[in-house]
């Protein structure tokens, strides 16, 4: 979000308001009242004797609460008052909030307080698609309680609002109604409410009637396994001379506890919501690879979202979903227009990536954790994901995941992770056909097949199976490798198009391909001198589309911006090759990028080269936090050290950016318990200050436990 604007959010409830902490949301913007994809209140505006105040100062260091501190406007550039108000608030099953009217003079004052509310409860479809309602709405006042509520047939959600303080309500026949307290405040006193603004409907008549917080209440309390203190106690401890690093990790494990979503169904569950705002909700890409950025820090995250997607996993033909049996959902929505079958998203199947990286995080979860018991128990959903990419995934026989949506009017065009409409494009700007076929999938699939070779082999003891994956993940390497390279260009395709033609912009994907291992060794190294290169390489990060081609744009979502998770498994995929210098500047370049957004990168930002901006310039509509740009950083840190869990013990062979001295990472759990990695950079370390001894053992061949 904007920096004119505050987030708080915890589980599935989220508040974003002005830096005053009013709501005035117009029918295409984000502040508000959230949950379930269904905004509950779309105006929270407090003035004090007719009159807004200004903003002195806000505190929002706790993810779920935030402080404004205010003075009446004195319609001047001077602030000279007398009375300043605190409001305090805290998110969590609706929101509660203190308003605080302080007097500091030597006489009594009296004012007139009034808090104008209101809700439009718009879907966050119509939000972002600026659709109008269809329904009614209604206001009630009863025993003091201010009902604000909407119905369409059997659709009806309600919000709540009481304040500790009677207050006269009026314009209750408007959507706007009024709170209004008449205050009196004697010399150096004070005046407070309460005021608790609950979701009285959300399920067929089933809310929350309370807020969650009070006033005493300072300590997150989610509906989760930890808190945050928890949460943090259990994460490895970073220790580095770079504040900016120790900054951004901090900011990343607070980031991922808030963006944490308990699923109904999944009795226990946190999995990483996609982003604030347009994706507080269970997204199969993001919530995978974020897990998988997250391993070496809160694997409950893996664990959580596996347990999940496989009870969501596909069971039937369903056109108007683009469900098939075996595919892993693409989006679960809750709202208005999900109910009345005007959205897809009761799930939405439509991405083609995410079965084959269901099959990744599977693995990569029990080689880091040992936790065979869930690989077994999710044995029957691998075996129908991979029939997927086999059956339903290969649309027309070729060896490769194709896609194109079953559904014409509400289906995403593209669905792989660049989903915007124009983002698989030829070198000179023209649109690719429908189906296609993107590269990266292909690195995922075969990366499917391998892994789950391992686990037919070792964990479900399946050799025919194992076999036949090691032998098709062979072949797809070696007919990938010659359908997909482009000699003049040295460089593989974005996609195969739906006339068979080889998509031949230059883009990141091809990153992903050293990721997954498909690109031969020779064919890696093209790919590197791509990716370094000016065109692709900014300075602050990878560009997702090369300067010079027909597409390019420096702020187009998907066509030049940079994107931090993108350049995390970018990065990875350099470590995996070899090229352990290379990963090292990228990811220095994303963390260098993170000081610029006070520790919380965003979704993307622009793709401009470094000498010509001296800062990474922010996409407008950038989600922050966002769940997989959150993670870029813990993935970062695991390259950086080298991190590789091998059978029962951690393999650390560190390569660190000249410009970082030290890191040390404590704690790190997983199946060998938890150890301790080290980490050194290539610069004169007597030219620094130090503030504890570098460790006496060799810092790049540390395994098992310390």
């Amino acid at each position: 979000m904007a920096g004119n604007t505050v987030s708080i959010l915890e589980g599935n409830t989220f508040v974003v308001s002005d830096l005053r902490g009013d709501i005035a949301a117009t029918p295409t913007d984000t502040t508000g009242l959230f949950a379930f994809d269904t905004r509950y209140l779309s105006r929270w505006r407090l003035t004090i004797d007719g009159t807004t105040p200004n903003s002195l100062s806000t505190d929002d260091l706790q993810y779920f609460s935030a402080q404004f501190f205010l003075v009446p406007g004195t319609g001047t550039i001077y602030v000279d008052a007398d009375i300043s108000i605190i409001r305090k608030r805290a998110v969590g099953k609706g929101f509660h909030e203190d308003v605080i009217i302080l007097n500091h003079s030597a006489k009594a004052v009296d004012m007139e307080v009034k808090i104008e509310a209101g809700s439009d409860f718009a879907d966050l479809f119509e939000v972002k698609d600026k659709l109008a309602k269809k329904g009614e709405f209604y206001t009630t006042v009863t025993d003091g309680r201010l009902v604000l509520g909407y119905r369409r047939e059997t659709f009806e959600r309600e919000t709540w609002i009481t304040s500790s303080v009677p207050a006269e309500i009026a314009n209750t026949d408007t959507n706007t109604p009024t709170l209004t307290y008449h205050v009196h405040i004697e010399p150096h006193g004070q005046w407070d409410t309460g005021l608790d603004i609950s979701l009285g409907k959300i399920f067929k008549g089933i809310g929350y009637p309370t807020a969650k917080y009070h006033s005493a209440e300072e300590h997150a309390q989610p509906d989760m396994r930890k808190g945050l203190d928890d949460w943090l106690a259990d994460a490895p401890r970073l220790v580095c001379e770079w504040e900016t690093l120790t900054d951004t990790y901090k900011r990343s494990l607070v980031d991922l506890a808030a963006l944490r979503f308990f699923p109904m169904g999944v009795p226990g569950a946190a999995l990483p919501a996609a982003g604030l705002p347009w994706f507080m909700t269970v997204f199969g890409r993001d919530s995978v690879l974020t897990s998988l950025q997250a391993l070496p820090f809160a694997p409950d995250l893996a664990e959580s979202t596996l347990r999940t997607l496989a009870g969501r996993q596909g069971r039937r033909v369903d056109d108007f979903r683009d469900e098939e049996p075996g595919k892993i959902m693409h989006e679960q929505r809750f709202g208005e227009m999900t109910a009345f079958l005007e959205r897809p998203h009761s799930p939405y199947y439509g991405s083609a990536d995410v079965t084959p990286l269901f099959l990744v995080l599977l693995d990569e979860y029990e080689r880091w954790t040992g936790d065979v018991d869930l690989v077994r128990r999710l044995e029957p959903n691998a075996r129908q994901a991979l029939e997927w990419i086999d059956n339903y995934g290969d649309r027309n026989g070729d060896g490769y995941i194709e896609y194109a949506r079953r559904n014409e009017e509400t289906g995403l065009e593209n669905q792989c992770w660049k989903d915007s409409w124009n983002s698989i494009v030829f070198a000179d700007g023209t649109l690719s056909k429908l189906p296609r076929a993107t590269c990266e999938i292909q690195g995922y699939a075969y990366d499917a097949k391998v892994r789950c070779a391992r686990l037919a082999r070792e964990i479900w003891g399946d050799h025919t199976l194992a076999e036949r994956l090691d032998r098709e993940a062979v072949e797809l390497k070696l007919r990938f490798n010659r359908d997909y390279w482009i000699p003049e260009r040295k460089c593989f395709a974005l996609a195969i198009d739906g006339d068979g033609r080889q998509v031949d912009s230059l883009t990141s994907n091809i990153g992903h391909l050293l990721w997954s291992g498909i690109a031969d060794d020779e064919k890696a190294a093209d790919c590197v001198q791509h990716l370094m290169s000016d065109k692709l390489f900014s300075g602050w990060g990878i560009r997702t589309m090369a300067e010079g081609e027909g597409a390019y744009n420096p702020i187009g979502y998907h066509v030049g911006t940079v994107w931090p998770f993108d350049n995390s498994f970018i990065a990875l995929g350099l470590r995996r090759y070899g090229y352990r210098d290379e990963a090292a500047r990228v990811g220095y370049g994303i963390l260098e990028a993170a000081q610029f957004f006070r520790g919380r990168l965003p979704e993307a930002f622009g793709g401009y080269r470094r000498e010509r901006t001296q800062f990474p310039v922010e996409y407008p509509t950038a989600c922050s936090p966002q769940a997989w740009s959150t993670g870029a950083p813990l993935l970062i840190l695991r390259v950086l050290l080298g991190l590789e869990p091998v059978t029962d013990r951690l393999l650390v062979d560190p390569a660190l950016p000249t410009e970082i001295a030290e890191i040390q990472l404590l704690d790190i759990p997983g199946r060998w318990g938890h150890v301790d990695a080290f980490g050194r950079g290539r610069i004169d370390l007597t030219k620094l200050k130090i503030s504890a001894p570098a460790p006496e053992e060799t810092p790049f061949v540390v395994a098992g436990q310390w």
